[in-house]
């Protein structure tokens, strides 16, 4: 059985076998370039450990994890056009180095690929893999445009902002254990348990992540801290602190949010507003909740070879510890 040290190494030696034509230069340099940026590649390396749950070879589960990886890339691309995003990973955006033409061009291209790798399986389960990855591709699309939808919607209650990184994040996570569990012939019943895992998983992970965006070290963050703040982003931060917040405090926050304007004062005084509640703190209570039920899915899979799942749930937990 492979560790998460050896499954990563996997992935990234077979990413860098991918061959790119060398031409048109524009259309897919950059997909080598935002593929060499690197990345956890948790999706792929959850997919091979799905997979080995039920069958140790997991040669034949390689393709699809790729097919994943590239589409996760290809939707990170696309997002950050969307957002006007500055940096991804410590790096120039795509749609910055070259625009945003060539940053669309070369996405759509990406989507093509990823179809291409995924489908690479065995003919016997390739309508069953298909189905959920189309299922999972579909609800991200869903979560990008609510995500979009809340920053103009005055009314947004933190079940709206729940779901909306459930389908934005937290499936894709999920749909990568359920093909690994496809391909090593899992019953539907394992499948739906690791679904529930990354799924649970997944959520605890955007919100520690939208926790970065606002409290994390920008170099070891990787993308420019407090971008959530300036682009008014509703993100469970903000909506709690708008529940809890007094008075005078839910009238500055609004006020901050509905400008843009002198963004380094805001977003100081928007993360004092933040401290002053304690929303880090509530943020990570709800983060643990969604980690404990995670791991409830995971204990009902019956499977000597979970060794991984529990390190990389432990990882998680020292992220929101």
């Amino acid at each position: 059985m492979q560790t998460i040290s050896q499954l990563s190494e996997i992935i990234e030696g077979e990413l860098g076998k991918i061959n790119y034509p060398k031409t048109p230069e524009k259309l897919y340099r950059p997909i080598e370039y935002v593929m060499d940026l690197g990345g956890k590649r948790m999706r792929p390396i959850l997919l091979l450990m799905a997979h080995q749950l039920f069958d140790k070879n997991i040669e034949k589960a390689i393709s699809p994890a790729l097919g994943i990886e590239v589409f996760h890339n290809f939707t990170l691309l696309h997002d950050d056009i969307m957002d006007n995003a500055p940096i991804r990973r410590g790096q120039q955006t795509v749609h910055e180095k070259w625009d945003n033409n060539v940053a669309i061009l070369s996405g759509d291209t990406m989507l093509v690929q990823a179809y291409k790798l995924l489908t690479d399986v065995d003919k016997s389960i390739l309508k069953e893999v298909l189905a959920v990855f189309n299922k999972a591709a579909t609800e991200v699309c869903e979560g990008q445009q609510w995500d979009m939808d809340f920053e103009t919607e005055k009314q947004v209650s933190i079940a709206d902002y729940l779901k909306m990184i459930e389908y934005k994040t937290a499936v894709l996570l999920a749909a990568s254990l359920q093909v690994g569990a496809i391909c090593g012939k899992a019953s539907e019943h394992e499948q739906k348990h690791l679904y529930e895992f990354g799924k649970n998983m997944g959520i605890a992970f955007q919100l520690k992540d939208d926790l970065l965006d606002t409290f994390g070290n920008p170099d070891e963050f990787g993308k420019q801290v407090g971008g959530d703040i300036m682009a008014n982003k509703k993100t469970y931060l903000y909506l709690k602190a708008l529940e809890v917040a007094d008075k005078v405090q839910k009238e500055f926050l609004q006020t901050y949010f509905s400008s843009n304007e002198n963004m380094d004062e805001k977003v100081s005084a928007v993360k004092s507003i933040f401290t002053d509640l304690e929303i880090p703190a509530l943020t990570t209570a709800l983060m643990k909740q969604y980690h404990q039920s995670a791991m409830q899915h995971l204990d009902a899979i019956d499977s000597e070879n979970k060794a991984p799942l529990i390190t990389f749930s432990e990882k998680l937990m020292d992220r929101i510890s």
